[in-house]
């Protein structure tokens, strides 16, 4: 956020910050949609290892685990940004709040002055 001293830069301010917005909302969906993708894949994988195993249940589970771990890690990975992009649109909002009050600052001592 720049120095904001007249009604220009306010306007100005919450142009970009609604901007940004609306691309966090893009990445947002993005996001979700990555980790329903790769839960589906997780999911599949993790059947499909479980039913090619041999052993206890406990076993064929384990094997099943070990076998689709780097699905895990992705899938995880995924969260991950999913909820940075989440964090990023909460800075965003918290931004235009602010913004918005140094607006009515802006606009008070002008009418002061």
């Amino acid at each position: 956020m720049n120095e904001i001293l007249t009604p220009a830069d306010v306007v100005a301010e919450l142009n970009r910050l609604m901007q940004e917005s609306q691309k966090g909302i893009v990445a947002l969906y993005e996001a979700e949609i990555k980790v329903a993708n790769l839960d589906v894949e997780h999911d599949r994988a993790v059947a499909m290892a479980s039913l090619e195993a041999t052993g206890t249940a406990l076993d064929r589970q384990s094997t099943a685990k070990l076998a689709c771990a780097d699905k895990k890690l992705a899938l995880d990975i995924a969260k991950a940004e999913l909820n940075r992009v989440k964090a990023k649109l909460r800075a965003i909002d918290s931004a235009q709040v602010a913004v918005s009050v140094i607006g009515k600052q802006v606009e008070f001592h002008l009418r002061q002055s």
